[in-house]
C-alpha cells in the first residue's frame, strides 16, 4: 500500500501551478508554430507572433503568460490502495497548494476568485477554491491534472439539451459566431456529449487536457462516431475564417477534443468549453516517493520569431492625440502607443457609471484619454507592473455610451470584438476601438514604463491605473465610423478559404 504524505501533494499542487504559468504544453507551441507559418493573413500572423514571442519570454522570466491567471481546475484520481499521511482533508490539501502557488513572492499570480458571487463578490485573495473533481480508481497511486482556466475563455461556454435526433456538428457550427473571438482563438474546443446536462460540461473540460494529435488523427482516420466529430469539426470550424483573435485568417482551432458518455433515450446534452491562447495544463503522478517532478521544457522548443509590424505602422501620442487625428485611423491600422494611458475595467466601470448617475465627481479626468480594459499582475522585483494583457471589450458595452457621453472618452483598448451596442455608440461619438492582443501579457508589458493607482484603490487589480507606455501595439477595431475589423475579417477569410478548397 502507497502512503501519500500531506505536504507532498500540496506542495506538487503549489509547483504545478507555477509551472503553467510561464510555461505553454509543448504541443501547443509546435501548433502555434505551425498555425504562423502557414497563415497568409498578416494581421493574424502578427498576432499568433505576439503569442508565440510572448510565451518563450515566459520560459525564460518565469512570469505570467496571460494576465489572467485563471481559476484553478483539478482533476484527481485516487487509487483505492493509497493511503494518507495526513490531517487534512483532500480538497483542503488541494487549495492549500493553490494559496501558496499564487501568493509565491518570485512569482506573484493574479487572484481573481471572488466569493458570493451574486453578491458582494468579494476576491478570496489566494485564488481559492479550487473546482475539484474526484474520482477513485484502481490502484496504489494519486493522478492529478491541474489546470489554470481563464475567465475571458470560460465566458464563451456554451451547453444545449439537443433532441435525438439534431446534428451535434450543425448545433456546434450554430455556437461559434456566438462565441466571438473572447476566447482567445487559435485555441481549442473541448465538447461533451451525453450523460446529464452536469457530466457534459464535465467532459467537455476535461477533455482539454487531451494532447492536441489532430494530424495524427487525420493520418490515421477515425475508429470512433468521437473521432469522426473531431475531424468534421476541426475542418468545419477553420473554414469559419475566424482566425487568430478574431482578425480573420486560416487557423480558428487547433484541435477538437470529443468525450461522450452514455445518456438517456430522450436526451442528447451538448457542451462547448474552449480554452485559449493561454492553454494551461499539467499531469503527474505521486507514488508515494515525494513531490511530483516537473522537468522543464528546452528553450530549443520555442521558435525564434521577430515581429514584422510592416509599412502602416503609426506611432500616437496619447498625450496630444486629438479627434481629427482619431477620425483619420483606418480599420485594420497598426498604431504604436505612447504616453498616459488609463485602465479600468468590469468594477471600476458599474462604480464609474454609478457616480455619474448620482452626479457625484469620478476621480480622473477621462476627458480626451484613453481607457485599457486590464487586471494586471502586481509586479516582482524590478519589475513597473506584471503581465498586462486585455480583458474581453464586450463585457464593458454596456457601459460605453454612457462612457463616451458624460465623460468626453475618446477611445479604448482590449481584446476580442464589440457588439452592435458598443460599436454604434462608437460611432455616433466619433471614438475609436483599439484590440491588443490576448495572450501576449509579459510582453505587453515590456511597454509599461510606469504605473500608477489613480482611483478605486480598493478594488486591487480592477483599480484605475495610470499607465505610461512606449510603442505599445494595438490594431484599430473599430474605427471612428463604426466599421470593424471583427465582421470584415472574417467574412473575408471565409471567402478566401472557399476558393481555395
Amino acid at each position: 500500500m502507497t502512503v501519500i504524505h500531506q505536504n507532498d501533494l500540496i506542495q506538487s499542487v503549489a509547483d504545478a501551478l507555477q509551472y503553467i504559468s510561464y510555461y505553454h504544453p509543448k504541443d501547443f507551441i509546435q501548433a502555434m508554430e505551425a498555425a504562423y507559418t502557414k497563415e497568409e493573413n498578416p494581421a493574424a500572423k502578427d498576432a499568433i507572433a505576439q503569442i508565440l514571442i510572448n510565451s518563450r519570454m515566459c520560459a525564460t522570466g518565469h512570469r505570467p503568460i496571460c494576465q489572467d491567471t485563471g481559476i484553478v481546475t483539478v482533476f484527481v484520481h485516487v487509487g483505492m490502495d493509497v493511503r494518507w499521511d495526513a490531517d487534512m482533508s483532500l480538497d483542503d490539501m488541494i487549495n492549500e497548494g493553490v494559496r501558496r502557488a499564487y501568493q509565491l513572492p518570485d512569482n506573484v499570480l493574479r487572484a481573481s476568485v471572488l466569493a458570493d458571487p451574486d453578491g458582494k463578490r468579494a476576491n478570496t485573495k489566494d485564488n481559492t477554491p479550487a473546482v475539484i473533481h474526484h474520482k477513485l480508481i484502481p490502484g496504489n497511486t494519486v493522478e492529478i491534472h491541474v489546470a489554470a482556466k481563464g475567465g475571458g475563455s470560460e465566458a464563451k461556454s456554451k451547453f444545449a439539451m439537443l433532441n435525438p435526433s439534431d446534428s451535434v456538428v450543425d448545433w456546434v457550427l450554430e455556437q461559434l459566431p456566438k462565441m466571438g473571438a473572447g476566447w482567445c482563438p487559435p485555441g481549442m474546443l473541448g465538447i461533451g456529449i451525453g450523460g446529464t446536462a452536469e457530466k457534459a460540461m464535465e467532459l467537455a473540460k476535461e477533455s482539454l487536457l487531451d494532447p492536441i494529435d489532430i494530424q495524427a488523427l487525420q493520418a490515421r482516420g477515425a475508429n470512433t462516431r468521437a473521432e469522426e466529430l473531431r475531424l468534421e469539426l476541426y475542418d468545419k470550424v477553420n473554414r469559419s475564417g475566424v482566425g487568430a483573435q478574431g482578425l480573420g485568417g486560416l487557423t480558428t482551432v487547433l484541435d477538437i477534443k470529443v468525450k461522450d458518455y452514455p445518456t438517456h433515450a430522450a436526451n442528447k446534452p451538448v457542451a462547448i468549453i474552449p480554452n485559449c491562447a493561454a492553454t494551461r495544463h499539467v499531469h503527474f503522478t505521486l507514488n508515494g516517493s515525494g513531490p511530483a517532478e516537473l522537468p522543464a521544457p528546452r528553450l530549443e522548443d520555442w521558435p525564434e520569431i521577430t515581429r514584422d509590424v510592416g509599412e502602416n505602422v503609426k506611432r500616437v501620442n496619447l498625450d496630444t492625440v486629438t479627434p481629427e487625428e482619431v477620425r483619420a485611423w483606418e480599420p485594420g491600422e497598426t498604431l504604436l502607443l505612447n504616453g498616459k494611458l488609463l485602465t479600468g475595467r468590469d468594477a471600476a466601470h458599474k462604480r464609474m457609471v454609478d457616480m455619474l448617475a448620482k452626479g457625484q465627481s469620478l476621480p480622473v479626468n477621462l476627458k480626451g484619454r484613453f481607457i485599457y480594459y486590464v487586471g494586471p499582475v502586481d509586479p516582482v522585483g524590478n519589475e513597473v507592473v506584471g503581465p498586462a494583457g486585455p480583458t474581453t471589450a464586450t463585457r464593458m458595452d454596456k457601459f460605453t455610451r454612457t462612457m463616451l457621453e458624460r465623460t468626453g472618452l475618446l477611445g479604448m483598448v482590449g481584446k476580442a470584438e464589440r457588439g452592435t451596442e458598443a460599436i454604434e455608440a462608437i460611432k455616433d461619438n466619433r471614438a475609436v476601438y483599439l484590440m491588443a492582443v490576448g495572450g501576449a501579457a509579459y510582453l505587453v508589458a515590456q511597454a509599461i514604463k510606469k504605473s500608477r493607482i489613480v482611483g478605486f484603490e480598493d478594488l486591487g487589480m480592477e483599480a484605475i491605473y495610470e499607465f505610461e507606455v512606449e510603442d505599445m501595439p494595438v490594431t484599430v477595431a473599430v474605427d471612428s465610423s463604426g466599421e470593424s475589423v471583427h465582421q470584415t475579417g472574417p467574412a473575408r477569410w471565409k471567402e478566401i478559404i472557399a476558393e481555395q478548397i
